[in-house]
């Protein structure tokens, strides 16, 4: 088996659990060893810390995928990891519509399966775990037998690892715009051109948090993309709905979604710059009952980290001053670099800023198909806070 053999003087953050080991915690490396091979990875005493596939030309140049010296790490081995998390999953009831593997929380670093009922769709993100990919789809056939798995590696973080950007079938060709029920809603996704995988299943969970607090309201939904928060609100019974989003297809779909549901007449979106529109209709002293914030990743690296500080407080301000006094403010953040706490310390002080007092409703994460790891900040990257502003 091919090694690598870790610094004398590194942190414990590998020994305690962290499955990535970056270049600069290499001591020795094996001179056979290419991208995508997998490697034995030693402390310099020579004890043995697991086993993982290795990139030379990545920062990340290992990420683990087994503690364990006498797991070999083979089809067999993707077929048990996909079996046990399908098996978590269900237990905790997602059985229709899931993220089945949620990379470095499932111990499959950089590999995404999200199913949405009987179709796939993978994302594998580096060269160790592109290399498995057959392997991985055969499990899927063997343990799902789907109707179709679809491939949406047409993102820039494999360009990292020496990869192509691609998109595709990994089965028989079949229609990628499918049809899925969430909530008892139902729901089009376009697998191949919608954003990521498709379609938003982290915040399933939390879209049934609203259904309480919006009954009888006028709400506003703001970074609306294809309206599964607004079209949950129009179902738990708001008065009138109004989605906001710059993508024309994005409120094509919406609409779309509204009238498979017959809340059309409740529901409508307006193609426009959110951003722009919050600040126009703050200024206009425009109000809602409840106001919905659902915006895209600010920061993909730490450079950005205090733009995306900005970015959160200013459209939270502005959320905040069209809240009708004693209505609700819903507000996400999916930048895993933006933590729970710093989130939190945001919405404070927009609410100063806004000269609004609030009071917390609800704070949550994602959905729990897309289980938190103490210690891995990628995995708990969602925060969804539902606060009264008075």
């Amino acid at each position: 088996m091919l090694k690598v053999i870790l610094r004398k003087k590194i942190g414990h953050r590998v020994l305690n659990g962290h499955p990535w080991i970056f270049s600069n915690e290499i001591d020795l490396m094996d001179d056979q060893i290419e991208g995508g091979d997998i490697a034995d990875v030693y402390t310099s005493e020579g004890k043995f810390v697991g086993r993982g596939y290795v990139n030379p030309r990545s920062t990340i140049t290992v990420r683990l995928l087994t503690r364990q010296r006498e797991e070999a790490i083979d089809a067999a081995f993707f077929h048990r990891r996909i079996s046990r998390a399908w098996d978590y999953r269900r237990r905790l009831g997602y059985v229709e519509n899931c993220r089945l593997i949620f990379g470095e929380a499932d111990d499959m670093p950089q590999l995404i399966i999200d199913k949405f009922n009987d179709h796939f769709v993978i994302q594998t993100l580096a060269l160790g775990i592109d290399r498995w990919k057959p392997a991985i789809v055969a499990a899927l056939e063997d343990i799902f037998r789907p109707k179709g798995i679809y491939e949406r590696n047409d993102v820039p973080v494999r360009e990292l690892e020496g990869l192509p950007q691609q998109k595709g079938f990994l089965t028989e060709p079949f229609d990628p715009k499918i049809r899925i029920t969430e909530n008892g809603l139902q729901f089009n996704v376009d697998l191949d051109k919608g954003q990521k995988t498709g379609y938003f299943l982290d915040q399933q969970d939390n879209r049934r948090a609203i259904r309480h607090i919006v009954k009888d309201a006028d709400v506003l939904g703001a970074f609306c993309y294809t309206g599964t928060f607004e079209i949950h609100a129009a179902h738990y019974g708001a008065r009138s709905v109004l989605g906001l989003d710059i993508s024309a297809s994005a409120v094509q779909q919406a609409t779309e979604n509204a009238a498979i549901n017959g809340l059309q007449d409740i529901c409508s979106f307006r193609e426009i710059n959110a951003f722009d529109a919050l600040k126009q209709w703050s200024r206009e002293d425009r109000r809602w009952d409840v106001v919905m914030l659902d915006p895209p990743s600010f920061a993909k690296t730490r450079d950005n980290v205090e733009k995306a500080i900005s970015g959160y407080k200013e459209i939270n301000l502005r959320g905040m001053k069209l809240v009708k006094p004693g209505g609700f403010l819903v507000t996400s953040s999916c930048t895993n670099l933006v933590q729970p706490g710093l989130f939190l310390d945001i919405i404070d002080m927009a609410a100063r800023d806004a000269r609004r007092r609030i009071r917390q409703v609800e704070f949550r994460a994602q959905s729990a198909d897309h289980p938190i790891i103490r210690g891995l900040e990628n995995t708990n990257y969602l925060k969804f806070l539902i606060v009264q502003v008075e």
